[in-house]
């Protein structure tokens, strides 16, 4: 039977988690309503357009509702699950327990949240580098007052703000001034593509949001309203009502996958690359069998073993102090390029849920051994869908070893906002004329692909060939160490 003494119920709200990440999908709930739950203990798992999060919840008490089944997407800022907090303690079992009669290891906030009173600060401990406090301020909605909206019929649908006359268009209602309630830029991309006025709508989500849900709602409000007014041109024309032309027919065998998670962040993060960035390849052949023997003696004389990818992004990291044009950004709303300091190398891993690419922070001030174990530390947890949104985001420029799958060649699509990659290929024997003879060596194609917005082909062509000397040549490291 659970005791407490002025209890509140408090809601706790998916949290900020990460960079462009603006929705989550519920994987998995690790508590029940009527559940006790302490402060930051994980109340369920979500899956992000980056990674597998536990989110754990900032307040202690007993659960009293949960928002959204397995499955549901729900976006930044909606409802998870609301806590009974209070001073007294929850035992186990007993009946069913009120909202507002709550559980804590310690006393808790009284206050209830509302327009008028500040929000409790929460545990800031919801992910590590998001914490709980209260959003900011551009999160924050207005939602102005207006008439519950009905159709024709009496019914009121939630979503069109003005009565939609019989036989009228979809979204003819007169705009109302003030913020459109929109978190995500999905939504707004939907929209937009279909000249839809946010504006004309009435979000279903928490203070007003809209929703995807909300958008496609009236899409389909729209399509239907359109085939009633087509179905009635028909009839009056003589032909049959339903019958399409037959190129609209989708074939029966064809099976529909959502671009969602992961596929859907990486087939929007490159559609913006190449609308955005101006991108040229160059690539040239390097003979990377000196680099190879480095290796070899390096892992020859005891201590941690040295990989090759870790060599590569340590040519990277000089060739990058020499041509700091490649570690930038551009600006474009400024119309400014700005050069990074730090290089935070980013290097494409494949994984069972799509490609990801984990971020090396600091990669300029770490020696190969440094970069060996952070490597391996980052591709485990790659795997294992572990990899927090702080090690996801935050890349300047990327190394991508697509030798792994067997191929030579490549021109990879740039990671935006980045201004370049570097492509290696796989290390092969092959005929190579060395010291005036033919002979065979173990060869490799490295191709950058780049924004021409930062620099010219003289730029890029000089870092290209930098780094196949330090390949082939080992050696040409030991000025910049």
């Amino acid at each position: 039977m659970a005791h407490a003494s002025d209890g509140r119920s408090m809601e706790f709200k998916l949290p900020d988690l990460g960079e462009g990440l603006t929705e989550a999908e519920i994987v998995r709930w690790l508590v029940e309503v009527g559940d006790v739950v302490a402060v930051d203990q994980p109340v369920v798992e979500v899956e992000t357009a980056k990674a597998m999060v536990e989110v754990p919840c900032p307040y202690g008490g007993v659960v009293t509702a949960r928002f959204g089944e397995e499955g549901t997407e729900l976006p930044v800022g909606a409802p998870l699950v609301t806590v009974a907090v209070g001073e007294g303690e929850a035992a186990a079992g007993g009946p069913a327990r009120e909202r507002g009669a709550g559980d804590g290891a310690a006393p808790m906030p009284a206050a209830e949240p509302s327009a008028a009173e500040p929000k409790p600060e929460g545990s800031g401990n919801v992910l590590v580098g998001y914490g709980t406090s209260e959003a900011p301020a551009r999160r924050r909605r207005v939602r102005p007052d207006r008439p519950a909206a009905t159709g024709a019929s009496g019914r009121a649908n939630g979503r069109v703000r003005a009565a939609e006359p019989v036989g009228g268009a979809v979204g003819t209602a007169e705009p109302v001034d003030g913020p459109v309630p929109v978190i995500s830029p999905l939504v707004r991309r939907l929209a937009r593509q279909h000249d839809l006025d946010l504006r004309e709508l009435t979000g279903s989500g928490p203070d007003g949001l809209i929703l995807r849900a909300d958008v496609e709602y009236a899409l389909r409000a729209a399509a239907a309203q359109g085939g009633r007014m087509a179905d009635r041109e028909a009839v009056a024309g003589g032909t049959p009502v339903g019958a399409a032309p037959a190129s609209a027919a989708s074939p029966s065998d064809a099976t529909r996958v959502p671009l969602k998670g992961v596929r859907g962040a990486v087939a929007d993060k490159l559609s913006r690359s190449r609308r955005e960035i101006p991108d040229a390849t160059c690539w040239v052949d390097a003979d990377a069998t000196e680099l190879m023997r480095a290796r070899t003696a390096m892992n020859a004389s005891g201590g941690p073993k040295i990989s090759l990818v870790a060599l590569l992004a340590r040519i990277c990291t000089a060739a990058l102090a020499r041509f700091p044009e490649l570690n930038s950004t551009v600006d474009t709303e400024a119309r400014e390029i700005v050069r990074l300091d730090g290089v935070h190398l980013g290097f494409a891993a494949q994984t069972d849920r799509g490609l990801v690419v984990p971020v090396v922070r600091d990669a300029h001030a770490r020696d190969a051994e440094s970069l060996t174990a952070e490597f391996a530390r980052l591709t485990e947890a790659a795997r294992a869908g572990r990899l927090t949104p702080g090690e996801l985001t935050g890349g300047t420029f990327t190394l991508n070893n697509y030798g792994v799958f067997g191929v030579d060649g490549s021109t990879p699509i740039i990671n935006h906002p980045e201004a370049a990659m570097l492509g290696v290929g796989r290390i092969v024997p092959k005929p190579w004329v060395h010291d005036g003879e033919l002979t065979v060596r173990q060869v490799v194609q490295l191709s950058l692909t780049f924004d021409h917005r930062v620099c010219d082909g003289g730029t890029a062509g000089g870092f290209l060939r930098y780094v196949a000397d330090c390949v082939e040549q080992p050696a040409v490291l030991l000025r910049t160490l």
